[in-house]
């Protein structure tokens, strides 16, 4: 009796390890190989969006493989080193190792893998749509059950043309994200006109339900099987949804600076906080915001937005949050200008005065200075 229970005392932690060991969610991230940074540069891989969602997923504990069509080292793009997530992975010599040997798509069993995480970044539209043994992949875990596919920013490209047997494509019928059109135009002007296609251009004639927020402001399209990120400020959220529809719970994790401050350019949007709530945010604790991105994409809006007066002082309001904090003459300067286009003139004069006792943009502001005369 005493042999019978020390057996089963024995055997009792086996069989919990093989069960922790088969409840493991299993996730295959997929990079693209293009990039090339020495000789002629190609872009490749979002190292931002890499990084993001390697980290999201390994705090919530799925087994993790990382892929590319060729294999081997990728390059990823050029990137910011000192954000946090990426010191973080930059740091970690076993998550560079899977960068730097990453598996070919071509040695993927994909039966082994309950989701897939497509990376963006430009390289991801040279290679990855055209893959036949990523194409493999995505079928699979297309057509069999309690499987999710996912993607962002140009990561949605590797689903274009996989089609099932009656020849319908995929992702037809469902609603699908990515880098859209006027990101494109914003942000992507000298790769562009390289693309094989333009990735919103090229869902939507796939019969995909193309769906959007404002450019760089975050947004996740869950949709049957796929989970689709549009931006790289889209990758954290759609790797917990990922984490989530795998049946686990996602860590808390707190917000970087750079989600921070998208999420409060979202707020403002959509009312559900003020601009006189973000004022008091800025003022109690500005370091926990990226103030220059802030910035930058007030000053976007400010561009895009010529035609629409409302739309415009949105782009005015935001970059008027940042200037106790960041200052940039050029950036002033528009301010200025969009403020005279607006019928501010008292605020559009303070400015130029600003601008004229510091010695800067002396003709730019005396330019101004005379539409300013002229508009009263």
């Amino acid at each position: 009796m005493k042999n019978l229970i020390i057996n089963i005392l024995l055997i009792v932690p086996m069989i919990l390890s093989g069960q922790s060991q088969n409840d493991s969610k299993k996730i295959l991230m997929v990079v693209s190989s293009y990039g090339k940074d020495s000789g002629e540069y190609r872009p490749g891989y979002e190292f931002d969006e890499f990084t993001q969602a390697y980290l999201t997923f390994a705090q919530n504990d799925l087994i993790i493989d990382v892929a590319s069509p060729k294999g081997g080292y990728v390059e990823s793009d050029k990137f910011n080193q000192d954000k946090e997530y990426n010191k973080t992975v930059l740091e970690d010599s076993s998550v560079m190792a899977l960068l730097k040997n990453t598996l070919p798509t071509a040695s993927i069993n994909p039966v082994e893998y309950d989701a897939i995480y497509i990376v963006g970044g430009k390289g991801a539209m040279f290679d990855l749509p055209y893959d036949p043994s990523l194409q493999d992949i995505i079928l699979n875990l297309y057509q069999r059950e309690g499987t999710i596919l996912s993607s962002v920013c140009h990561g949605s490209a590797a689903f274009v043309n996989v089609k099932e047997e009656d020849d319908n494509y995929i992702i037809e019928g469902e609603e699908i994200t990515g880098f859209c059109n006027t990101e494109e135009e914003l942000f992507g002007k000298k790769w562009v006109p390289e693309f094989p296609f333009k990735l919103e251009d090229k869902l939507k004639s796939r019969g995909a339900n193309f769906t959007q927020a404002d450019f760089m402001l975050s947004h996740v399209a869950a949709s049957g099987k796929f989970i689709t990120g549009q931006n790289p400020y889209s990758t954290t959220r759609s790797a917990e949804k990922v984490v989530r529809a795998l049946g686990i719970n996602p860590v808390k994790q707190p917000l970087y600076k750079d989600e921070k401050s998208i999420y409060l350019i979202q707020d403002l949007l959509e009312g559900s906080k003020t601009f006189s709530d973000a004022e008091k945010e800025l003022e109690v604790d500005s370091a926990s915001f990226d103030i220059e991105l802030l910035a930058l994409w007030g000053y976007y809006k400010m561009l895009v937005e010529q035609e629409d007066l409302d739309e415009l002082s949105k782009g005015v309001s935001i970059v008027e949050l940042t200037s106790p904090y960041f200052f940039n003459e050029n950036l002033q300067l528009a301010l200025a200008q969009n403020h005279i286009a607006l019928g501010n003139s008292k605020r559009a004069s303070e400015i130029l005065n600003d601008l004229s006792t510091k010695g800067l943009l002396k003709s730019q502001v005396d330019q101004l200075r005379k539409q300013l005369n002229n508009s009263n």
